[in-house]
């Protein structure tokens, strides 16, 4: 007789009762048990949780391949410091397992032979990055090229990473399904992009991606192969020395995807490049809708198709708050602060009404304004 659908339900129960029972809790640290990182990997199985005690890890490197499994560093930020190793060959983590989830830990100065190592390679499943920091590897974090995998990152910073050729960035994203990235700040990646993604579905929200004083990164942000990117709330700013004139790029190399869809809504786009900059480059083909940004400096257009843009200005240096110090908002009395619509519904039912805003350092707050401003900043400064 074949089982009922209650006994199959009172059969998953049990197992997860007893997956539950066997989960532990791992802590790591130079008075616990378990004095390394990579001793931690090996005998951490599904479902446990890793904890990492403040301090620096040197050339402790780990590869992860257990489903259900946290990471995470407590108190003071755990770094994570490569010192010339790499798991694999690879990265300071190289993570292969399913629904990993990685908090509050650095990782800085993974090197390489092929200049390609990463804080983290992430090769299979679900990755969720909380509250990390990526410095001066060759890529921040790295993924596989695999259409199964999926990367979201919140509250997290990525700088001076990259090794100098442009073909290593702050974050690399492969063609994976989907990466959503909220809450986190990128700047002065080293000639490569801040931001660089082969994903189908991109979600950018909220972000600040500013490559500031000194900053030689090329794109800020480079969706290569098209799919779908949701480009909403962000402060966006090339530097003064920067080796590219272009912002943000889509399709440059040929549209992988079946849909190829660009939206930007109330982003901040700032060029800071004295001879102007091209701040929107895309592929012939792409359906492109542009509301409510709010552009400034030199070459300070989109260039648009007829139709794709609404409510799109540009903003002059009073207009800010301390522009000099990249704070973008509005001045209460700028004649833009409270200027603009609601961005709605898109065709297709995208919604382009940001639901927050950009806080510096790592974090975001909700928005709901009575009058809605251009760009990235709902609440007003000075």
């Amino acid at each position: 007789m074949r089982p009922s659908n209650v006994s199959r339900l009172l059969v998953f129960a049990a197992c997860a009762v007893t997956c539950s029972a066997w989960a532990d809790t791992l802590r790591v640290g130079p008075a616990e048990r378990i004095h390394t990182i990579a001793e931690a990997a090996r005998v951490a199985r599904d479902g446990d949780v890793v904890e990492i005690a403040s301090g620096d890890y040197k050339a402790d490197v780990a590869v992860w391949t257990q489903q259900d499994l946290t990471i995470r560093g407590l108190g003071a930020m755990p770094k994570l410091i490569a010192m010339g190793a790499a798991a694999e060959n690879k990265a300071i983590f190289v993570v292969r397992g399913d629904r990993i989830r990685i908090e509050n830990l650095e990782f800085r100065g993974a090197k390489v032979r092929d200049r390609n190592g990463a804080g983290i390679r992430h090769e299979a499943g679900k990755l969720t990055v909380v509250g990390c920091r990526f410095l001066e590897n060759e890529n921040g974090i790295l993924t596989a090229n695999d259409e199964r995998l999926s990367l979201e990152i919140e509250r997290s910073e990525f700088g001076y990473n990259g090794s100098g050729e442009g073909q290593s960035h702050n974050l690399y994203v492969g063609t994976i399904a989907s990466l959503q990235v909220t809450g986190s700040y990128f700047h002065h990646a080293k000639v490569g992009h801040l931001l660089k993604s082969r994903a189908r579905d991109n979600r950018i929200l909220y972000n600040r991606l500013t490559d500031e004083i000194g900053g030689r990164a090329s794109y800020e942000l480079e969706f290569p192969s098209g799919g779908t990117a949701l480009v909403v709330g962000n402060q966006i700013e090339q530097s003064s020395t920067t080796e590219n004139s272009k912002i943000i790029s889509f399709g440059a190399e040929g549209l992988k995807w079946p849909k190829n869809a660009l939206y930007l809504s109330h982003n901040t786009i700032v060029n800071d490049r004295p001879q102007g900059a091209r701040m929107l480059d895309v592929r012939a083909g792409v359906a492109v809708v542009a509301v409510n940004n709010l552009l400034v400096g030199q070459g300070a257009s989109l260039d648009l198709p007829a139709g794709a843009g609404q409510g799109n200005v540009v903003g002059d240096w009073p207009d800010f708050v301390r522009p000099q110090r990249d704070d973008y908002h509005l001045r209460r009395d700028s004649k833009l602060f409270g200027a603009t619509a609601k961005a709605g519904l898109a065709s297709g039912g995208v919604d382009l009404t940001p639901v927050a805003e950009y806080v510096h350092p790592l974090q975001t707050r909700p928005v709901a304004p009575q009058r809605w401003s251009p760009g990235a900043f709902q609440s007003p400064g000075g």
